[in-house]
């Protein structure tokens, strides 16, 4: 028992301490029957899940959106729980797949935006928030790849290290696309370019 308990330290002191993270200890995940195992889903899904919905709103721009996205990502980690639980970091991915299909429901928002047009002849009008009109506006206008680094740098507080290794990117990439990015998104947002005098 008390190796367990110096096993789990271990680990979460492994994870950066303060960073949560949904690793369970793998001698006890091991002996317990697969109910055993769920409150370590229902903690991981407690902890991640208002961040992840607020990232992906950020890149989708809809918070229903967002939602729908993360909540399937959860029950796709649900359903593999036995599996995952195992991983070093359960939330990445959950993060991954969430991306994934946000990515695809992007795509699929833009077809079908583009065919409305096309069929119609009429002007599609998004629907958006009250709050952070501004912002959300500006990063739907980015590139895809410099949308995705800046929300997982900013808004998931990742480091460049950590999006490259997530993405499968060079980090050189990352940093490029993290600058350009907000290059773009200053002059989206009206912002001065460095260098310049407001």
């Amino acid at each position: 028992m008390a190796r367990a308990k110096q096993r789990a330290a271990a680990l979460q002191s492994a994870h950066g301490g303060g960073r949560v993270s949904c690793v369970t200890n793998m001698k006890t995940a091991r002996r317990s029957p697969p109910r055993a195992r769920q409150p370590g889903f229902a903690e991981c899904y407690r902890n991640s899940y208002g961040r992840l919905a607020a990232q992906l709103n950020a890149y989708l721009g809809d918070a229903a959106a967002a939602e729908d996205v993360v909540q399937e990502a959860f029950l796709r980690a649900w359903q593999r729980w036995k599996q995952i639980s195992g991983y070093e970091d359960p939330v990445a991915w959950v993060r991954r797949v969430a991306w994934n299909l946000a990515t695809s429901r992007w795509r699929r928002i833009v077809r079908e935006a583009r065919l409305a047009r096309h069929h119609r002849g009429v002007d599609v009008v998004e629907a958006t928030g009250p709050e952070n009109v501004a912002l959300v506006a500006a990063l739907r206008k980015l590139r895809p790849d410099h949308r995705r680094v800046i929300v997982l740098h900013y808004l998931a507080d990742m480091s460049v290290a950590a999006i490259a290794a997530e993405l499968n990117t060079p980090r050189g990439t990352v940093l490029s696309w993290l600058h350009r990015g907000r290059a773009d998104l200053a002059v989206q947002l009206g912002s001065p370019k460095e260098g310049e005098n407001a």
